[in-house]
């Protein structure tokens, strides 16, 4: 068993595997399950993770308040028309994502990683790698064996929810995971995972979580977007060799102490933030009217 990115990554080092395979045995030693059964598992949320994904990005999908409906077909739309600034790529990932965040305000059927308000992420990273790589599945279960790894030392060592420590939690998380996972995707080193998802959780340090009516879509469905983007964004730092001058683990002790720091009204509560702007009162009436 692993209680830290250290103990991850040494044990990483140590066998000469990849952190899948780290967590992979974990997986089988601790729950008794055999490899072919953690694969079907796997396979089950792959197919969840890629539906979700896609969905929304050619319907209009339902939603409170109409808040985010369209909004994935919206933005794949203009990925389409060939104009974008930052190329089909990261569009398209940023169309996968914000299709996640439709699915899940929509009451669809989605894969919390780590959380249903972030759900858009891990899928939207990794099959947008899948693509461009042209990656078998197996490769892609891999990776989530190893955002699962990352997930399961942040939810030991510090939170995963929104309440305890704002969107950094929630949305910084799955960037960490992702990035992690998708270094391993591009053929980078255990050490350039750990520290994918360093980066990614010092990126959004501090981001705080104040959905609108309290509902899991505006800035959450947004938040989606731009933390896809910022998991790529740390998948080529890392590979590019980029380190932090504090250990990994000191950065999700940081994480954490900083969401406790957050104010209540910064925690989910729906009382600060852009939440509490006079138009976001207004559309809360609205909805719960």
């Amino acid at each position: 068993m692993y209680h830290s990115l250290k103990d991850l990554l040494q044990q990483s080092l140590d066998k000469e595997v990849l952190i899948s395979e780290i967590v992979l045995d974990n997986e089988m030693e601790q729950f008794g399950y055999s490899k072919e059964k953690i694969y079907e598992k796997l396979e089950e949320r792959y197919a969840v993770m890629k539906r979700a994904a896609s969905k929304a990005l050619h319907e209009s999908l339902p939603t409170a308040g109409n808040l985010i409906t369209g909004i994935a077909m919206q933005q794949n739309a203009y990925t389409e028309a060939g104009v974008t600034l930052c190329g089909d790529f990261m569009n398209t990932a940023m169309a996968m994502a914000l299709s996640g965040s439709e699915v899940n305000a929509s009451m669809g059927r989605i894969c919390a990683a780590p959380t249903a308000g972030a759900c858009g992420i891990v899928p939207a990273v990794l099959f947008s790698i899948e693509k461009a790589k042209k990656l078998p599945k197996e490769a892609m279960l891999n990776a989530l064996l190893t955002t699962s790894g990352i997930g399961t030392v942040i939810m030991k060592n510090a939170t995963v929810a929104g309440a305890e420590g704002g969107c950094q939690a929630e949305c910084g998380v799955a960037a960490a995971m992702a990035a992690a996972a998708g270094v391993e995707l591009c053929g980078g080193t255990p050490e350039q995972s750990i520290w994918a998802a360093c980066l990614a959780l010092v990126n959004c340090m501090g981001l705080v979580c104040d959905p609108i009516a309290g509902l899991v879509q505006v800035p959450c469905a947004q938040r989606n977007a731009s933390q896809t983007v910022n998991a790529l964004t740390c998948i080529d730092l890392a590979m590019a060799g980029m380190k932090l001058p504090v250990t990994p683990d000191e950065v999700v002790e940081s994480m954490y102490k900083v969401g406790r720091m957050l104010p209540p009204q910064l925690r989910e509560t729906a009382q600060g933030g852009i939440a509490a702007t006079q138009s976001a009162q207004e559309i809360t009436k609205k909805i719960f009217s």
